[in-house]
């Protein structure tokens, strides 16, 4: 998390300890950002021991947790009514974020996320978080686009925000703003079209596309709801090795291919032998001797093509 920009009337250690305390219950990866940013600016803040412990613990006492999937989270911390996220959480809320419009606009611009932080339906403040590009995923996605790839972001984040992602890492195509079921019905339209679709994500607003995906890809450092709703799984989550699996997955099967024309030779050639085509002009039969050598060969010759395999560069 970059910085915190606290609306009139409020403090910015106050504003982040609030939105800390209502994300921790979050599996949310900006939630994990929140709380990682505030144990970061404020280590002392640990759970205290004695009289002092009991008072910061009631301070910071989340009830009513309810999480608002693709827009955020609300709950009571210690008594005041908390939110974080989007204008639309706000809206639901009661918030009025139009006095912090322009920082979240600004934020955006640059690439980042603005969450806003409402506080007993007053406007908080806004959190900005960034999330730096991976220096491997304008590899991995040139990698995709050169295998003729159709190459989509689809995200929640704000349109500029995704906008500015995207135009970092070359991608044209970007979708912005959509809810989770949203991205479910996307993948939904372009299977329609004909379009065999494959989704990346790690967030739980991620899952029910990945479940609707023909291939859901997770990442191994995303939520364990991504990983289950998701066939594969890219442990360290390197974008590249979604380039490397395709490469390898058309190798296999133009090699399964190969395999399958060198059985059915053997066989084309082996079965008129057998019904005795030959027979009146060569006298050739298929004798016991020339079956076991067709079979062999037939065997040498798949198992030789398919470690080839093992040469494949990715």
């Amino acid at each position: 998390m970059q910085r915190v920009l606290a609306g009139n009337g409020f403090d910015e250690a106050d504003v982040l300890r609030l939105a800390a305390a209502v994300e921790d219950a979050s599996e949310h990866p900006l939630a994990r950002a929140i709380v990682a940013g505030s144990r970061l600016r404020a280590p002392q803040a640990a759970p205290l021991v004695g009289a002092l412990g009991a008072a910061a613990r009631a301070r910071t006492r989340v009830v009513d947790f309810v999480a608002d999937a693709g827009r955020g989270v609300s709950a009571r911390v210690g008594g005041r009514r908390v939110a974080v996220g989007n204008e639309q959480l706000m809206s639901a809320e009661g918030v009025d974020v139009a006095a912090l419009a322009s920082l979240a606009a600004d934020a955006r611009a640059g690439g980042a996320t603005a969450v806003f932080v409402g506080v007993d339906g007053r406007a908080a403040g806004v959190l900005v978080v960034e999330d730096a590009i991976k220096p491997t995923t304008s590899d991995a996605i040139e990698a995709l686009r050169r295998a003729h790839v159709r190459v989509i972001m689809l995200t929640g984040d704000d349109e500029k925000t995704a906008r500015a992602v995207g135009t970092a890492l070359g991608v044209n195509e970007v979708i912005a703003g959509v809810l989770p079921q949203d991205k479910a019905a996307t993948i939904e339209r372009l299977q329609r079209a004909g379009q065999v679709v494959a989704m990346a994500g790690d967030g739980v607003n991620d899952a029910p596309a990945l479940a609707r995906a023909d291939v859901g890809i997770a990442m191994g450092t995303g939520s364990d709801v991504a990983i289950e709703s998701a066939p594969v799984t890219l442990v360290k989550g390197d974008l590249r090795g979604i380039a490397r699996a395709l490469l390898l997955s058309r190798a296999t099967m133009r090699n399964i291919r190969q395999n399958l024309a060198f059985a059915f030779g053997y066989n084309a050639l082996g079965v008129p032998i057998a019904a005795g085509v030959f027979y009146p002009a060569l006298g050739l039969l298929l004798s016991p001797a020339l079956a076991s050598l067709a079979m062999s060969l037939s065997s040498v010759s798949v198992i030789g093509n398919a470690l080839r395999l093992r040469t494949v560069k990715l």
